[in-house]
């Protein structure tokens, strides 16, 4: 799969169930501004079935090659950053793993059990990054079991390989100057946004501001009965100029770790509250 057309369906099925990001994307291409894509996350588990090694595949056979590396201890994560070989201009892509061995026992054995039970045949299929969850469970019982411990493991479970969110190049806007002016925008508007460390995650000083929407709310069909829960969101990225005048490419890990309780249920009680 190409890249465009690779990345062209992952933004298809991100939208399916974060209709927020799209109507963002419509209310500032009224303001005539060209929406460009700094970064597209993706969320896994370590098991060597599923881990980065496997869901790096396609973009590095769309000529994606790996870049920084980051570690967030306080989750039990790991992550790397692929950047174009020859198109300076495409997408980012950041994928993350739950480093299982460092989570409960119940949380490996509970992971172990769904991910054992697939047809083993889909942990080769070339559209598995775009699969969803392959997993014959959907049970709001588990769910619950592994937010108990890590709200990571729990969205994956439930949402599977998808594109957990897309990233807006803030540098490429034309009517806002900085992150505040766009961040004001977004919330003149209705748009609640991740205030965990603050709303705005990064410093100039670091090369890199970003900000996000909380995640939107999805009606999902567990075994138990239809139950909303948050699905994914929307970020913003500044980028600053490093010393040779480039634009800064890599992330910030303190900034990032922020940035995943977007899908967090905590924050989404918090701001109700």
């Amino acid at each position: 799969m190409n890249k465009d057309l690779l990345l062209s369906k992952l933004w298809e099925q991100y939208t399916s169930i974060t209709p927020s990001a799209q109507k963002i994307h419509q209310l500032l291409a009224q303001k005539g501004e060209t929406i460009k894509n700094d970064h597209i996350a993706i969320r896994t588990y370590n098991d060597k079935r599923v881990n980065i090694a496997v869901m790096e595949k396609p973009f590095l056979a769309a000529g994606y090659v790996a870049k920084g590396e980051y570690v967030f201890e306080s989750k039990n994560l790991f992550a790397r950053h692929y950047e174009h070989e020859t198109d300076k201009a495409a997408a980012k892509i950041f994928i993350s793993e739950l480093i299982l061995e460092k989570c409960s026992q119940q949380l490996q054995e509970t992971v172990k059990t769904f991910l054992n039970d697939c047809d083993p045949s889909v942990f080769t299929s070339k559209g598995l990054i775009i699969s969803g969850p392959v997993w014959n469970s959907k049970s709001h019982t588990i769910y619950k079991s592994l937010l108990s411990e890590s709200e990571y493991a729990a969205w994956l479970y439930v949402y599977g390989f998808r594109a957990n969110h897309f990233t807006i190049n803030v540098n490429a806007l034309t009517e806002f100057e900085n992150l505040e002016q766009l961040n004001s925008f977004l919330e003149d508007k209705g748009w609640k946004l991740n205030n965990s460390g603050g709303k705005i995650k990064g410093t100039p000083a670091q090369l890199l501001q970003q900000s996000s929407t909380l995640a939107d709310l999805n009606q999902v069909a567990f075994d138990e009965g239809s139950i909303e829960i948050p699905s994914c969101y929307y970020e913003f990225a500044l980028r600053y100029p490093m010393e040779n005048g480039e634009l800064y490419s890599g992330f910030i890990a303190a900034s990032a770790d922020k940035i995943f309780e977007s899908t967090d249920v905590k924050l989404q009680t918090a701001m109700v509250c």
